[in-house]
C-alpha cells in the first residue's frame, strides 16, 4: 500500500512539472521574443528616402521635406567596396527607374550642330579705283546700302586721267599719220576702265573731263566703306566691300570624332531663334580638309538660299542632320538622363544585381549625341542595367555612404556642412590675359541670368538661359579660349547638361560646377565691370554646401528657390 502511494505521488509530480513547463515555458519564450523585439525596435533607425542624411531613432516626418520616414538599412553585408544598397521604399518614393543597355538602331538618328551665318565668300566683291585721284563725291552713304551693277558709286578727280585725255585729243589728230600712237593712247584709257562711249565722247568733243565716275561692277549689299569723301586714293585701292546676300553660308563646327558621320551632299534642316517655327533646307556643300588644332574641329558648310533676306551674317543657327555611318554596325546607346557630368568625367549608376537594389558608379566614355541618347564607347556592355531616372538621388546616396560618386571619385567618407568645401577663399592663383578678362564680361552677365532663372525654379527658362550662356562662350575668339587654362571647355561642356529634358535638381547640380569654375576664374581677374558677391549656402548639395556669384548683396538662393530663398551668406566681395 505504501509503495502504491509513492508511485501515485511521483506520477502527480511528473504531471505537475509537465503542466508547469507548458504554461510558463511558453510565457518565457514570448517574454524573450518580446524583449528581443523591444531591443530591435530600440536599435532601429529611421531615414528619409529623399534626404538619406536624416537619421532618427523613431518614425516621424522628415525635417527638410516633411515626407514620412522609412526604416533605415541595418547593414550592407556582402557588398563590394564601391557598392551600396537602397531600400525598395526609397526606390519607389524617389521614382528611381532602370533600363537594360542593349545594341539597337537608334530611333532618332539626327545629329544637332550649332553654327553661325556668314557671307558667301564666292559672291563677295571688292570695288576698287582703277586710277589715282581725289574722291570729289561718294554716292554710298552707309554700310548695308543696296547697290546695283552699273550704279554710280563715286566721282573722282584724277590728274593722271586729265593728262591722258589731253594725250587722246592730240593723238586723234595724228591717227592717220601715227595710228600706233593713237591706238596706244586709247588702250591706256581702256585699262583705266573707261568705256568705248566715254573715250569716243572725249575724242569727238575735244573737251577734257575733270571728274570721272566710278560705276559698280556687281550688285549686292555694302558690307564695309573703306574710304570717305575727300580722301586721296591710289590706283587699285579698295573703295567698298560688296556682298551678294542672295545666298549665305551656314558654318558649323564638327568635332574630330564626328567627322566620319558627315559627307558632302547630305540634306540639312536649319533652324534659328529668329524664326522659331520655321525650318530651312540646305545641303552640305563643303567639309574643311584641315583640322583646327586649337579647337579640334573642322568646319562644315551649308549653302542657304537667302533671296527673302531671312538670314543675317552673324546669326546663330542650329542644324539637324541625319547621321551617316561609315559602316552598318549598330551602336550601343544610353538615354541622356542616365549620364551625370562633372565637367571632366561622365558617370552612370549600374544596378549590379537584377534581383536586388544594389548599385555602383561606373565611369563611361561617350561618343556622339544622337537625339536624346549618347553613344557609349567604353564603360558599359550589352545587358548592363543602369539608372535612367532619379540618377541624382542615387548619387546622393552614394556620397552619404562614402562610396564612389560623381563628385567623389575615390570614395571614402563624405564631408558635411562647411567641411566639404576646400574652395573657401583658397583658389590657386592663375594669370589671365586682359583680353580674356574683357571677353568674359558678357559671359558673366549670361551666368547671372541663368542664376536668376534657377531662383525662379523654372526648368524651361533655365534651359534657355543656359543656351544663351553657352552662346556667349562661343562668341569668345578661338585664339583666347586656350588662354583660359581649360576653364572655357569645362564651362561649355557642363552648360550642355542644363536643358529641358532633365530635372531641376540636375540643372542645379550642373550650375554648381559652372559656379565653382567661374568663381575660380573671377577671383584671379585683375578687373571686373561690376561688383560681384561670392555667396554660399551650407544646406545646398545635400548639406555639403554650394557657392554662386551674384551682382547683388541680397541673398537669393538658386539651389532652393522659393523653398529656402534666403538661405545663405556673402563670403567674399570682388570689386
Amino acid at each position: 500500500m505504501k509503495n502504491n502511494k509513492i508511485v501515485i505521488y511521483i506520477g502527480l509530480l511528473a504531471v505537475g512539472l509537465l503542466l508547469g513547463w507548458l504554461i510558463f515555458g511558453d510565457s518565457s519564450k514570448k517574454l524573450a521574443e518580446h524583449n528581443h523585439n523591444e531591443v530591435s525596435e530600440t536599435n532601429q533607425m529611421w531615414t528619409c528616402s529623399m534626404h538619406p542624411q536624416i537619421m532618427q531613432p523613431e518614425p516621424g516626418d522628415c525635417p527638410i521635406c516633411g515626407m514620412d520616414l522609412i526604416p533605415a538599412e541595418s547593414s550592407a553585408d556582402g557588398l563590394l567596396a564601391d557598392q551600396f544598397k537602397l531600400t525598395e521604399n526609397a526606390m519607389a518614393l524617389a521614382n528611381i527607374q532602370t533600363t537594360v543597355v542593349g545594341k539597337g538602331n537608334v530611333d532618332d538618328n539626327t545629329l544637332k550642330l550649332s553654327g553661325k551665318i556668314a557671307e558667301n565668300e564666292e559672291a563677295n566683291a571688292v570695288q576698287v579705283s582703277y586710277f589715282s585721284g581725289r574722291i570729289e563725291r561718294l554716292n554710298v552713304s552707309f554700310t548695308g546700302e543696296e547697290v546695283r551693277k552699273g550704279q554710280l558709286l563715286a566721282t573722282i578727280y584724277s590728274p593722271e586721267l586729265y593728262a591722258a585725255q589731253q594725250e587722246l585729243i592730240t593723238a586723234s589728230s595724228l591717227k592717220e599719220s601715227q595710228p600706233a600712237l593713237y591706238k596706244a593712247v586709247r588702250n591706256k584709257l581702256k585699262l583705266w576702265k573707261l568705256s568705248e562711249n566715254q573715250i569716243n565722247q572725249i575724242e569727238e568733243t575735244g573737251k577734257v573731263k575733270e571728274n570721272f565716275p566710278v560705276y559698280a561692277t556687281v550688285s549686292g549689299t555694302v558690307t564695309e566703306k573703306l574710304v570717305e569723301q575727300g580722301d586721296y586714293i591710289k590706283q587699285g585701292q579698295p573703295l567698298l566691300k560688296i556682298a551678294n546676300l542672295n545666298t549665305v553660308w551656314a558654318n558649323f563646327d564638327v568635332y574630330e570624332n564626328q567627322i566620319d558621320l558627315f559627307k558632302k551632299g547630305q540634306e540639312v534642316l536649319v533652324t534659328t531663334n529668329a524664326y522659331a517655327n520655321k525650318e530651312f533646307k540646305g545641303k552640305v556643300d563643303f567639309i574643311e580638309p584641315i583640322l583646327n588644332t586649337k579647337t579640334r574641329t573642322v568646319t562644315l558648310r551649308v549653302v542657304l538660299n537667302n533671296k527673302n533676306d531671312v538670314f543675317k551674317p552673324g546669326m546663330f543657327v542650329t542644324a539637324n542632320i541625319e547621321r551617316v555611318s561609315s559602316s552598318n554596325d549598330e551602336v550601343l546607346t544610353i538615354p541622356a538622363s542616365a549620364v551625370l557630368w562633372t565637367g571632366e568625367r561622365s558617370v552612370v549608376y549600374l544596378k549590379t544585381n537584377p534581383d536586388q537594389t544594389i548599385f555602383e558608379m561606373r565611369e563611361v566614355v561617350l561618343g556622339n549625341q544622337i537625339g536624346n541618347e549618347y553613344e557609349v564607347l567604353e564603360g558599359l556592355f550589352i545587358g548592363n542595367e543602369i539608372v535612367t531616372n532619379g540618377t541624382f538621388t542615387v548619387d546622393a546616396a552614394a556620397q552619404l555612404q562614402g562610396k564612389k560618386s560623381m563628385m567623389n571619385k575615390a570614395g571614402g567618407k563624405v564631408m558635411t556642412g562647411h567641411e566639404g568645401h576646400t574652395m573657401d577663399m583658397m583658389t590657386e592663383k592663375v594669370d589671365f590675359n586682359s583680353t580674356v578678362e574683357k571677353s568674359f564680361q558678357p559671359i558673366i552677365d549670361a551666368y547671372i541670368n541663368l542664376k536668376d532663372a534657377l531662383i525662379q525654379s523654372d526648368i524651361s527658362l533655365a534651359s534657355s538661359k543656359s543656351e544663351a550662356f553657352r552662346k556667349a562662350l562661343e562668341e569668345m575668339p578661338v585664339s583666347q579660349r586656350e588662354q583660359t587654362h581649360n576653364y572655357w571647355a569645362i564651362l561649355h561642356k557642363t552648360s550642355k547638361g542644363i536643358n529641358e529634358n532633365v530635372t531641376l535638381e540636375h540643372q542645379r547640380k550642373q550650375f554648381q560646377t559652372i559656379s565653382d569654375k567661374l568663381i575660380e576664374m573671377v577671383k584671379n581677374f585683375d578687373k571686373v565691370n561690376d561688383k560681384l558677391y561670392v555667396q554660399f549656402c551650407p544646406m545646398a548639395d545635400n548639406n555639403n554646401g554650394a557657392y554662386w556669384l551674384s551682382k547683388e548683396e541680397q541673398v537669393l538662393n538658386p539651389y532652393f528657390g522659393d523653398a529656402m530663398l534666403k538661405c545663405g551668406e556673402v563670403k567674399q566681395t570682388i570689386k
